[in-house]
């Protein structure tokens, strides 16, 4: 077996505990400074919407030599005003250039003088205009489906699990937003329709790894006030380990990719389209990875804990402590069934055999056979 694997079966058997939740409030604290800095970045710099947003014209060439920034410097010689420009390399060897906020009598001028310079027939470059109109209603159409998303999102998790997890998860979620969207507006890249599907892409897969934690806390926390040895942070954090090396192993298989398409496609390669994409996948699967484990169930932790049975089990479980410290007795000797175990003063008999995480305590030999007939004639 691998060291990972390794790792993993005593982290799933409880050998190994990495206390997350018990330590939430860092995580939150580092959470909150990654979030500062991309609303910060947001309100300094704001996004680079492209065209099909803002609108605009955008010109493919036929083959050129020419480099990029040529491209740029030519195409807003021949515009007045505040305008954006970007040029992009295709792999048939022409360009696209984009210009922002001009209309259909300002894109056929500049499509010819353009190919007067670059030494090409007008009808070899292909004009596409957008107009502001279809840009906003791009926009609108794209807010809309992000908040449908999120309102049934907030309903799944309600019905499958309960409103504390839908919460944690729609924090969660947010969170994974607001980072990737601040990265995009820290570092210029532009916005497009590919980025719009890569903020759904990778909500999408936040939620999924989201939901398989929580599935786990869900399973490990049944029956939790039938017993006396866990406090609800305490199982939580023991779900979370169980499934830790597992979320980090299905984040690492699936950032690999995307890297390769952020950084050998679009960086080496020059292939700028890639980067709409594949900068929202790469920042978003990071953030998503990291919110499932230290976001989502820390915060179901911190909300289950304010409620009245879990503060009374706390109670229960430090009573029967300091109960154990004062007769030396070692808890952790017990056999882990005895967790399901509760005090006579607190808990009918019948619970004795109670379920943690779904599992009934088995009698054990000695007690099998008590209280039945033995089928022996008296």
């Amino acid at each position: 077996m691998s060291r990972l694997g390794k790792l993993s079966h005593r982290l799933h058997r409880g050998e190994l505990s990495l206390d997350v939740v018990g330590k939430r409030r860092r995580y939150y604290a580092v959470s909150l400074l990654i979030v500062v800095v991309a609303v910060v970045g947001l309100a300094v710099n704001g996004l680079n919407k492209g065209i099909d947003f803002s609108g605009g014209a955008s010109f493919t060439t036929p083959k050129t030599s020419i480099s990029i920034a040529q491209a740029e410097s030519k195409t807003k010689a021949l515009l007045t005003g505040d305008h954006d420009v970007v040029a992009q390399k295709l792999g048939t060897g022409g360009m696209r250039i984009q210009v922002s906020g001009i209309d259909n009598t300002t894109a056929n001028n500049v499509r010819g003088d353009l190919a007067k310079d670059l030494g090409v027939s007008a009808d070899s470059i292909s004009p596409q205009v957008v107009g502001p109109s279809w840009g906003q209603e791009v926009t609108q159409k794209a807010e809309l489906g992000l908040v449908i998303f999120m309102v049934l999102v907030v309903i799944y998790l309600a019905i499958a699990f309960e409103w504390r997890m839908a919460m944690a998860a729609l924090i969660a979620l947010v969170h994974d937003l607001v980072i990737t969207i601040g990265v995009y507006a820290l570092v210029g890249f532009e916005v497009t329709p590919g980025t719009v599907i890569g903020l759904l892409t990778i909500l999408g897969y936040s939620l999924y790894d989201t939901v398989v934690v929580f599935d786990g806390l869900k399973e490990t926390t049944r029956g939790i006030t039938g017993q006396t040895r866990f406090t609800y942070t305490e199982l939580a954090n023991r779900s979370l380990n169980m499934t830790l090396v597992r979320s980090i192993n299905t984040s690492v298989v699936a950032l690999l990719p995307v890297a390769a398409l952020l950084f050998v496609g679009g960086g080496l390669l020059g292939a700028g389209m890639l980067n709409d994409i594949a900068l929202a996948l790469f920042v978003g699967l990071a953030a998503g990875a990291y919110s499932s484990i230290f976001i989502a169930t820390p915060l179901v932790a911190t909300l289950k804990e304010a409620t009245p049975e879990m503060k009374a089990l706390a109670k229960r479980v430090r009573t029967k402590r300091a109960r154990a410290e004062r007769d030396g007795i070692d808890l952790d000797a017990e056999e882990p069934q005895d967790a399901a175990e509760q005090d006579d003063e607190d808990e009918p008999a019948e619970a004795a055999a109670g379920t943690l995480g779904g599992q009934r305590r088995q009698p054990s030999s000695r007690d099998r056979g008590r209280g039945r007939p033995s089928g022996k004639r008296r």
